[in-house]
């Protein structure tokens, strides 16, 4: 990843219904990558928090692939557990992948 892809791209975030999307859009390009969450849920009903937010895909289209954008989407999704202080199930491959080149995320896994 280089600096000059991390200085085209900006993340956004935007609720999508109880969970949420990280979109990364890159300067001068029409495709989009994205990062999306939703709140765990399931049995038994006390793992059940807003606190928790599991990473169900991470999406970069070819067109704009190769560059390190879904990298960036996790490190932006990483910052933001970090700042507001929630936690991460890593359910998406590629997220899990990360978590297990960056042992110093291992606080921020659920």
């Amino acid at each position: 990843m280089t600096n000059d892809i991390a200085d085209r791209v900006t993340i956004t975030h935007h609720a999508l219904g109880q969970g949420g999307k990280y979109v990364a859009q890159v300067a001068g390009e029409s495709h989009q990558g994205h990062l999306e969450w939703e709140p765990r849920t399931g049995l038994p009903k006390e793992d059940v928090t807003a606190d928790t937010r599991v990473a169900t895909h991470t999406i970069v289209p070819p067109e704009i692939g190769g560059q390190g954008i879904a990298g960036l989407l996790v490190e932006r999704l990483v910052a933001d557990a970090r700042e507001k202080g929630f936690k991460i199930v890593p359910q998406c491959s590629y997220v899990a992948k990360k978590f297990e080149e960056h042992p110093d995320w291992a606080d921020l896994k659920a």
